[in-house]
């Protein structure tokens, strides 16, 4: 193969994968407010008011739309930010059930509710497969990551009857295992490779400028800790909870399975550094305070976690 047809292949893949990631980003305008009458909130510092499960916000329009979009930080709807259905909310709403919505069709709104939790957690796990299968130190499971990948996608296709039998966390545990060894080869070669915060309690640690290239912070709560001026670059984050968690000047550029959600959840700058895939936050001010200075090794110290709570729907 001539350098010219490499990299021609390398760039039909890098758009294909784009197009997949753009498949597994919400699209509101596609979707019934799913997220908005399916899931339960309790009023805490992210909702100032509390609603059940299948019931409609109270700021849902008649359209699905959000009355109070442009506004939900400033009145208290903090966690409706940094909610993220993967654009699990557009394919139940149009394709799954085709089109018809839970007014219009009352009956159908218990399974498309349930179909929407199911799907959730379905494009997730593909969100974090795309991401695998483009790892170059990977390569070897790269087939193995590529056939669960292309089952999750099969099993998204189903219909809301066999989505609502479906034992996910019987497929998300059989996919975890490829995800973690891809994990374990990325970090391999990096200096924190052997920094094990897997689950640790880091609520509010002083880790700014600490060195954390290839540490395995999965599922760590991280809320409200100092990570600013951190490297991140090769960290597997997977259900890291980074609420609330101080970003600014961190370069997360190379961090591995880090989601759009936990990135709306923390603060940030002009100066982080973030993976391509995702987007900076439009609530980060463009430009932050003096960048830290990094130091050779992870802090461990503890700061007080102030505002931080306890977190729901954390998946490792």
């Amino acid at each position: 193969m001539s350098s010219r047809d490499a990299g021609s292949d390398g760039a039909d893949r890098t758009s294909r994968v784009d197009a997949d990631r753009q498949r597994l980003r919400a699209d509101c305008a596609g979707c019934f407010g799913l997220c908005c009458v399916a899931l339960p909130f309790a009023r805490s510092a992210d909702f100032p008011v509390s609603k059940g499960a299948g019931d409609p916000c109270v700021n849902l329009r008649a359209d699905f739309g959000c009355g109070v979009h442009a506004s939900l930080r400033e009145r208290g709807f903090a966690g409706c930010t940094v909610f993220d259905c993967f654009g699990a909310g557009q394919r139940v709403s149009q394709v799954t059930f085709g089109g018809r919505d839970w007014r219009g069709s009352p009956q159908e709104a218990a399974p498309m509710f349930a179909a929407f939790g199911v799907m959730r957690q379905l494009h997730e796990l593909l969100w974090y497969l795309t991401e695998a299968v483009t790892l170059p130190a990977a390569a070897e499971i790269h087939d193995e990551l590529r056939a669960v990948l292309v089952r999750t996608e099969q099993l998204a296709q189903a219909d809301a009857a066999v989505l609502a039998g479906l034992d996910v966390g019987a497929h998300r545990a059989e996919a975890n295992v490829l995800l973690l060894r891809a994990s374990e080869l990325v970090r391999a070669g990096l200096p924190g490779r052997g920094l094990d915060r897997r689950g640790a309690d880091l609520i509010g640690a002083k880790l700014a400028g600490a060195d954390l290239r290839g540490a395995d912070l999965r599922g760590a709560y991280l809320i409200a800790a100092d990570l600013g001026g951190a490297d991140l670059r090769g960290a597997d984050m997977i259900g890291a909870d980074l609420r609330d968690a101080n970003l600014a000047g961190a370069d997360l550029s190379g961090a591995l399975f880090v989601t759009q959600a936990q990135v709306n959840a923390a603060r940030g700058d002009g100066a982080t550094r973030l993976p391509a895939a995702v987007a900076r936050p439009a609530h980060w001010p463009s430009a932050g305070a003096q960048r830290p200075a990094r130091r050779r090794g992870p802090a461990g110290g503890r700061a007080a976690p102030g505002r931080a709570a306890g977190r729901a729907g954390r998946r490792r």
